[in-house]
């Protein structure tokens, strides 16, 4: 009932704390670094395209704060876990690799290109929002996709050590939400009759 009320109330909040997160993990190098040592944790790399489920569910059910918080938890799940004792040598350089882009210079090109992110989210929210299944099911595949492309062209070998987490994260997330999708759609059906 909170949520409810205050569903707009509380998705600012949430919006406002992932812009924060996201300012202060390209501002402040200190922070940045504490937060990179605990996605080496690819305990993070596999829960992270999980969040794509709720995220969905509360595009469905067309709640703003739901939202937010999923975004907010998917940006701030790279430091749940705590650093790990051991880290392929893969995983590190892919990580350096994408620490270096953080903190690159942000000239257009890449302000368009990480502009994709946001864009993909709208997308996949709008799918969902508008109750169309396989719009958003093709905007998850397409993200998944863009990601690992992205990840190989831009950091070479290392950008493969993401491949199993991003197809084992796209294989559960398309059944998961295929089947909420057709459950919700069916109770929806049996309330209407």
């Amino acid at each position: 009932m909170f949520f409810k009320k205050y569903d707009k109330l509380v998705a600012s909040l949430f919006a406002f704390l992932t812009f924060i997160f996201f300012i202060l993990a390209i501002t402040n190098r200190d922070f940045l670094d504490w937060a990179f040592a605990r996605h080496h944790n690819q305990l993070s790399w596999f829960i992270r395209p999980i969040f794509l489920i709720p995220f969905c569910y509360f595009a469905y059910k067309r709640s703003w704060s739901g939202i937010s918080i999923t975004i907010f938890s998917l940006f701030t799940s790279m430091f749940w876990f705590p650093e790990p004792e051991m880290v392929s040598k893969q995983v590190e350089l892919f990580l350096d690799y994408e620490v270096e882009y953080l903190t690159s210079e942000w000239g257009l090109s890449k302000i368009l290109l990480t502009l994709l992110v946001p864009i993909s989210f709208l997308l996949l929210g709008l799918g969902f929002w508008k109750r169309n299944l396989w719009i958003g099911l093709s905007v998850i595949v397409m993200m998944a996709l863009g990601k690992m492309m992205w990840s190989v062209t831009s950091a070479g070998e290392s950008g493969k050590s993401i491949m199993i987490p991003a197809v084992v994260g796209l294989l559960l997330c398309v059944a998961f939400i295929y089947w909420g999708f057709k459950k919700l759609e069916k109770k929806k059906e049996s309330i209407g009759k």
